[in-house]
């Protein structure tokens, strides 16, 4: 159960006040619209930890028995909260309640960062495992129906496509693109797929492949064969993974991964 669902099924019993990043100057813990909710004997989420947090809880708390409507408070990130931030952060408090859960819902749905994954096999299953708790809507595809689970995160789709290359074309706008199929050749049409539509539409940010420089030098020359220039080649990243981690273990790679394609994801809307 996410943060939200935790909030909205606990706003069905008692109200809440919403402690919510307003906005910030300088170095600090999250950014703004990051919240919390606090109720009576706990809490849900978090504004970023430390005496900052102990400082809005106690607040919020005290809010909690009285009334009042939205108020701010500003929180300098020094020595009188005991932190070295540096920065400032402004809290919005709220009283919520259960006739707010659908503006809640609403308001406080983070906004996710669609991906196609093409293929089912270690790695793929290793990286949606790691994806789903991320923000990140995710479609699984693979030309082999049997391959993927039964249970999955409500964040992953799973859709079937033979040939596999075909999906490109009905791929969400602004998709980032993961290629590890279980065949070269598989892997080979779905590149040269995402290129073509990156040509057309230009709205692929990130095509990325699994495996080694060889066998990317092996692809450059085959898609230059097709007539892709050496600029459109520069989209693709193979091999896929932030640098510096060494370890081929599936669940060492979807970690690798997961960190490069939230550095593709602008800052504004982490």
């Amino acid at each position: 159960m996410t943060s939200l669902e935790q909030l909205l099924a606990q706003l069905a019993l008692e109200p809440a006040i919403l402690v919510s990043v307003h906005s910030t100057r300088g170095s600090v813990p999250r950014e703004k619209g990051a919240w919390m909710a606090v109720f009576a004997k706990n809490f849900i989420g978090t504004v970023g930890g430390g005496h900052l947090e102990f400082e809005a809880l106690a607040s919020a708390r005290h809010r909690l028995q009285a009334s009042g409507g939205e108020e701010f408070e500003r929180f300098p990130l020094g020595p009188a909260l005991g932190q070295c931030c540096g920065g400032e952060v402004t809290l919005r408090f709220e009283r919520v309640s259960a006739g707010d859960a659908q503006s809640l819902a609403r308001r406080l749905t983070p906004q996710q960062m669609p991906v196609a994954l093409f293929g089912g096999g270690h790695v793929g299953h290793a990286l949606v495992n790691v994806l789903a708790n991320l923000p990140l809507k995710v479609t699984w595809i693979d030309s082999r129906d049997e391959v993927f689970p039964q249970d999955l995160p409500a964040s992953v789709v799973c859709e079937y496509s033979d040939p596999v290359h075909q999906a490109v074309s009905v791929l969400e706008p602004d998709s980032r693109v993961l290629i590890m199929s279980f065949s070269h050749a598989e892997d080979l049409e779905v590149v040269a797929a995402c290129l073509l539509r990156q040509r057309d539409k230009a709205d692929l940010p990130y095509v990325g492949l699994i495996g080694s420089k060889t066998k990317w030098a092996t692809f450059k020359r085959r898609l230059e064969a097709r007539g892709f220039s050496e600029q459109e080649l520069t989209h693709v990243t193979c091999p896929i993974g932030v640098p510096g981690i060494v370890g081929k273990e599936p669940e060492v790679i979807a970690v690798a991964v997961a960190a490069q394609l939230l550095q593709t994801w602008p800052a504004q809307s982490a």
